[in-house]
């Protein structure tokens, strides 16, 4: 078999072309966990918002759909679980399980699962599929962030869209399109 046809064979996520093996595996979570966390240090405060705008989410969706459903949940947890025991790597240096933030890194678990399990499918080999996937995975952040903040906050469900979502779509709409140039083009380069 080619290596090419290895390449593109159904299944694959841009770490199974590394060659397998536990260290490769625990390698791989751990540096999703770490660019995540050094993601989240890129935050612009939001007028009106105890959410910043921050690389986090991009880089949790870029973790799932790298490593896969599997490694990118792993790499997920493990970025919650460290943060919550006090590895200051949350937006802005924080930790803990109390801001009021706490629920997109919630939804950020979940959506680089589902980004993961998609890329398997080859959500991330087309411009197209990769935009849809992206745009999945940032919604699932704010279906857990947006109410996890109205509850934290005691905000109602309007203001807590408000603060929550809106302020976030356009740069969202963004990271969608960089990701959607990104990933394809990692696969176009792998395949030669």
């Amino acid at each position: 078999m080619s290596t090419a046809t290895a390449i593109t064979r159904p299944g694959e996520v841009l770490a199974d072309l590394l060659p397998a093996s536990r260290v490769r595996d625990i390698a791989l979570v751990a540096g999703g966990a770490v660019l995540t966390g050094l993601a989240a240090q890129i935050a612009v405060p939001v007028p009106g918002s105890p959410v910043p705008v921050t690389g986090q989410t991009f880089a949790a969706l870029l973790v799932g759909t790298a490593l896969g459903a599997r490694r990118g949940f792993l790499s997920l947890a493990l970025y919650a679980l460290a943060g919550v025991a006090g590895v200051p790597w949350f937006a802005g240096g924080a930790s803990g399980a109390t801001a009021p933030s706490f629920g997109y890194i919630l939804g950020m678990l979940l959506a680089s699962t589902v980004v993961g399990a998609l890329a398997r499918r080859g959500a991330d080999r087309t411009m197209l599929r990769t935009a849809a996937a992206m745009l999945l995975g940032e919604a699932l952040v704010y279906a857990v962030g947006v109410p996890y903040l109205a509850l934290a906050t005691g905000m109602s469900a309007n203001a807590a869209i408000a603060a929550g979502l809106t302020p976030f779509l356009v740069g969202d709409a963004l990271k969608a399109a960089l990701a959607m140039g990104l990933l394809p083009a990692a696969w176009k380069l792998v395949r030669k």
